[in-house]
């Protein structure tokens, strides 16, 4: 999975097409991710003590990552990701700019 924890993205499909989001949580097993103030579903939580109230609480549930896009925080343009060795090491790279995410 090209996409990590942290990072801004923009959703391309679905529901929420067109909002911009950071990362909360990855998936990469199964390929899903939890995006801040996106896919938000409602939990009834129930009281924990004696004469506490219950309630409902809204926490963001995984969407697809084949739905996103990284942004780039060079190029601040919606784009895919490369990976690119230098030394023995790993980078991500955007497609759009070159310059390393």
């Amino acid at each position: 999975m090209k996409i990590k924890k942290g990072d801004t993205i923009l959703i391309i499909s679905g529901k929420y097409r067109g909002k911009k989001g950071k990362i909360l949580k990855a998936f990469p097993k199964q390929g899903r991710i939890m995006i801040e103030g996106i896919n938000l579903v409602k939990k009834h939580q129930k009281p924990k003590k004696t004469g506490e109230k219950g309630q409902i609480i809204e926490i963001p549930a995984p969407i697809d990552v084949s739905n996103v896009k990284l942004i780039c925080p060079k190029c601040t343009k919606a784009t895919r990701v490369a990976y690119k060795i230098i030394n023995d090491r790993k980078y991500r790279i955007c497609k759009k700019c070159g310059k390393e995410v």
